[in-house]
């Protein structure tokens, strides 16, 4: 009897190691997800902080363009220059086919390279420059030195699998 109670100790006591042991098995793989999670959400953030760089570095080449005055489409938009937008209809930069033609920049990040692509929309032309106009009190007339013309410029960085940027600015050529 002594030697079958000493075996039923013996199966007990493996019977808690092994569960002690599932258990110990058991957090150490919820710890490694864990960590896991937190490497891919370290390296979104810094996928998106690239994109956002390379977006900017098309966002500027684009300010070049515009700062050129470069002849628009009459309508639409032909390789990344597009005309006065319509009145009510959809955003130009919306539109997948616009960014099929929209020029690239090769934007060098470390040992990464980019291609963001941007556009520029007239928005209006012979604009007063903020701070020209002058009202007289006396007629009730106002007059402005000098015109300006106001572009939109949006860039966009995406890449398959990666962070997507769009940015965009409103650029004032004298």
């Amino acid at each position: 009897m002594t030697a079958s109670h000493s075996r039923q100790r013996g199966a007990a006591t493996l019977l808690v190691v092994l569960i002690l042991l599932l258990v110990v098995a058991l957090i150490g793989l919820a710890s490694l997800r864990g960590t896991l999670m937190e490497e891919r959400m370290s390296a979104g953030v810094r996928d998106r902080g690239l994109a956002f760089q390379a977006a900017e570095a098309a966002l500027r080449e684009g300010e070049l363009v515009a700062a050129d005055r470069p002849a628009v489409p009459a309508s639409g938009c032909t390789k990344g220059l597009c005309a006065i937008p319509v009145p009510g209809a959809a955003p130009i930069w919306e539109d997948p086919s616009v960014w099929a033609d929209a020029p690239e920049t090769v934007v060098t990040l470390g040992d990464q390279t980019a291609k963001p692509k941007y556009i520029v929309e007239l928005l209006a032309t012979n604009v007063p420059p903020r701070g020209s106009c002058t009202t007289s009190k006396v007629i009730g007339e106002t007059s402005c030195s000098g015109t300006e013309r106001r572009y939109r410029i949006t860039a966009l960085s995406r890449a398959d699998g990666r962070a997507e940027v769009m940015l965009q600015s409103i650029y004032a050529v004298p």
